[in-house]
């Protein structure tokens, strides 16, 4: 173990015996991490990364079927080499959180729900220092303050529901910091944030990691990421190491062909201009996933969507209100979930609805297939008003307005098998008699390039990527002609994201139908839009073609989306993302508030924003 060595790991392996395999998740890795170094590991789900970073603090031991081994020798603060392999749980209860600390994916899920914020931070502190319960507090204070998170002596007392998700990372980040580790694990601590509060956790890691002198092992699939914060870049796949290297060399000189893969399916901020229409990826091979090789035409997109086109969807003054009510059922206010927005989606278009969550953006596509009713406004579909329709009228016409949602796994019955997943909407809305529904449901899952051999398998036993073609799948049972995307490649590794958008893409170019895009991932958006529209708050600030947004952006909260995202090339590392660190206040109002109408300025035909 080399002086400068803060953690060397020497051929770990650790296998899963399950009833009826044997699955081995780690094979023969080997590292080290060096004093206040940032080592990257990136991979595919189920690369091996999680595991490799559970095996540090030896979390595997409480998975009754894990089964490890392999070095693991950590340099302890008192200059001593302890082997954590060979230590008791006893004595690495000495370890993790003093010497060791991991933040975790979902602090949700992390966070205990039925205790308030101070309650576990002060349990973290007196678990590992010898102090008073009133000296712990007041360090809970200082760590809150240290993350900074505002007014922390009154989020002291609120519960982990009563926050935001990047305030809920901020106390899992100082939760971990409550000892002083030498290491810090980061296990995805931005994978399910928005963009700007991943840029502020981002600018928060390098601050501390600055100040304390602290290691990180930040684990990701988000390349942007890695090139923003990694000194040494380690690619695992399929439990091994197949390289490793200086962040710099390896995004510009990959050598493994996993690694130049990977890398080719980040998308790019600023990789479009130039472009008139939404643009695959040039993937060479599909990484993780079989599929059909289904050979789809050119896409036809017009060069200019807005003149060969009309509006499949208009919506005029539509508004959500939710209504707040305190324990007495007394009503307190309203929160305007969608506020006073105006809309058009033309027929065989892409808008991108972007914005941080709680902006609206779910909720207003939702409303627009009915899932939601609106509270005022109008929403015209193919020229009809859904207001004035009956019952028996909306059934059928939510044949044409179809949902992919985020998370395929809860979108699927674990139960029922994917064949007959498919087929429900089918025999629901009588599409095509029951004799020939079996050959639709197999012609579908050609289309998005699965095959009939997933008919009778259950979601379980599919990647994120199958689960989410199936969705996909069962969107087009009844040829419709608008798919509300919501959020639906933000759970996706990289590579799997790309194909998707890629399938994406080429379905709207066969079947000429419209997508509005959920998305935080302005990569992402600016790849597959015609045109995009910020939300803020339950308005749309600005609205323009995929160009006027990413290139002449006017409103102040746009230039601070696309300024929040991270460049997948370690040449162009920020040192700090200027952001302001503000939390999006709140949109709840008091009962009879009136939300004025927004004032839009015309830049262009197709472009306006609000003003201020």
């Amino acid at each position: 173990m080399e002086n400068e060595d803060l953690l060397y790991v020497s051929n770990l392996n650790v296998n899963f015996e399950l009833k009826n395999s044997n699955v081995q998740a780690v094979k023969g890795t080997s590292f080290s991490i060096k004093k206040g170094e940032t080592l990257a590991i990136v991979g595919e789900s189920g690369s091996g990364k999680s595991v490799t970073a559970m095996s540090l603090m030896r979390l595997n031991d409480f998975t009754k079927s894990a089964n490890s081994s392999g070095t693991i020798k950590l340099r302890r603060k008192d200059g001593s080499i302890t082997d954590i392999s060979g230590q008791t749980q006893k004595q690495m209860r000495k370890i993790r959180g003093n010497e060791i600390a991991m933040i975790f994916q979902e602090p949700m899920s992390a966070l205990n729900p039925i205790l308030n914020i101070e309650t576990q931070l002060t349990e973290a502190i007196l678990m590992h220092k010898e102090v008073s319960k009133t000296e712990a507090t007041e360090r809970a204070v200082d760590l809150l303050n240290k993350v900074r998170i505002p007014e922390a002596k009154n989020l002291m007392k609120r519960y982990p529901h009563q926050l935001s998700g990047g305030m809920r990372q901020r106390v899992m980040i100082a939760m971990a910091l409550s000892s002083d580790p030498s290491l810090l694990i980061a296990d995805e601590p931005t994978t399910a944030l928005d963009v700007t509060i991943q840029a502020q956790i981002i600018n928060l890691l390098k601050i501390l990691q600055s100040e304390t002198g602290m290691s990180v092992l930040f684990i990701t699939h988000d390349m942007g990421v890695v090139a923003e914060t990694a000194d040494r870049v380690i690619v695992m796949y399929k439990g091994k190491i197949v390289e490793s290297g200086n962040c710099r060399d390896l995004f510009h000189s990959p050598q493994h062909s996993y690694t130049k893969k990977l890398i080719s399916s980040v998308p790019r901020l600023g990789s479009m201009v130039g472009e008139s229409k939404p643009k695959k990826f040039n993937l060479s091979e599909n990484l993780g996933a079989k599929t059909t090789k289904k050979a789809f035409t050119e896409t036809k997109y017009e060069e200019n969507i807005l003149e060969t086109s009309k509006p499949l969807l208009t919506v005029k003054n539509l508004e959500k209100l939710f209504y707040v009510k305190n324990y007495f059922s007394k009503l307190e206010g309203n929160v305007h979930a969608v506020d006073n927005i105006d809309l058009d989606i033309f027929e065989g278009e892409t808008l991108s609805l972007v914005g941080e969550s709680g902006c609206g953006k779910s909720t207003t596509g939702r409303t627009l297939i009915q899932l939601e009713q609106q509270t005022s406004g109008t929403i015209f579909f193919e020229g009809r008003d859904l207001a004035t329709m009956s019952k028996k009228e909306i059934f059928e016409i939510k044949k044409s307005m179809q949902m992919v949602f985020q998370d395929p796994f809860s979108s699927l019955n674990p139960r029922i098998r994917i064949g007959d997943a498919i087929a429900e909407p089918i025999y629901v809305h009588k599409f095509v008699p029951a004799s020939e529904v079996s050959k639709r449901v197999k012609y579908l899952l050609d289309v998005v390039e699965l095959g009939s051999g997933y008919i009778d398998r259950y979601p379980h036993e599919l990647s994120g990527g199958q689960r989410q073609r199936v969705c996909i799948a069962r969107a087009l049972t009844c040829n419709p002609r608008l798919i509300v995307a919501d959020e639906a490649v933000s759970a996706l590794d990289v590579s799997i994201q790309a194909q998707v958008v890629n399938l994406l893409i080429d379905l709207q170019s066969e079947f000429n139908f419209s997508y509005l895009f959920i998305s935080h991932d302005m990569s992402v958006v600016e790849r597959i839009s015609h045109r995009v529209a910020v939300m803020y708050l339950g308005k749309i600030v600005e609205i323009g073609t995929r160009a006027e947004i990413f290139e002449n952006p006017r409103h102040e909260y746009t230039k601070k989306l696309l300024a929040a995202v991270p460049v997948a090339d370690p040449d162009k590392r920020k040192s700090t993302i200027v952001l302001s660190s503000e939390e999006i206040p709140s949109p709840m109002k008091p009962k009879g508030f009136t939300s004025p109408k927004s004032q839009m300025e015309k830049i262009s035909d197709t472009h306006f924003y609000q003003l201020s």
